[in-house]
């Protein structure tokens, strides 16, 4: 099976999507520092710096989820319980943000962010629960 390619992609996409999604919000914290207006009283400030807060979390989540991958993929061998957690919850805030994205900001955005689903849901299941393979076949009773 080709588990090892499908989690190196994955990693891969996962990577290049990190400086992708702090580029995102930093461009968003510059509209924000440019307009300085409040929302709801709330400090111009603390929301730009929130912003920043924001894109540097999930960079650094992605970069985590695409560090799991990559373990996976260059060792053969499924991720531990807290790597499979941390891709289980890439994979449903990608979902999510894909419905939110189609209306938000169009049909290629979903696109892209349905394919990482995609790969993740994928890497996942390529390395689900291990057979065991010491285990002899039954052997049928002769009488």
């Amino acid at each position: 099976m080709a588990r090892r390619p499908i989690a190196l992609v994955t990693a891969g996409v996962l990577f290049l999507e990190a400086p992708g999604i702090v580029a995102i919000n930093a461009v968003m914290a510059g509209f924000l520092e440019a307009q300085s207006m409040s929302l709801a009283g709330m400090d111009p400030d603390a929301m730009v710096t929130g912003t920043w807060g924001l894109g540097i979390a999930s960079g650094a989540a992605l970069l985590l989820c695409g560090l799991v991958a990559l373990v996976a993929g260059v060792r053969d061998r499924r991720p531990g319980r807290f790597g499979r957690a941390l891709l289980i919850g890439c994979a449903i805030v990608h979902g999510v943000l894909g419905a939110v994205s189609v209306g938000l900001l169009g049909w290629p955005a979903f696109a892209f962010l349905v394919t990482v689903l995609g790969l993740v849901v994928l890497t996942l299941v390529a390395y689900g629960e291990e057979r065991a393979k010491d285990v002899p076949e039954e052997v049928p009773a002769v009488g």
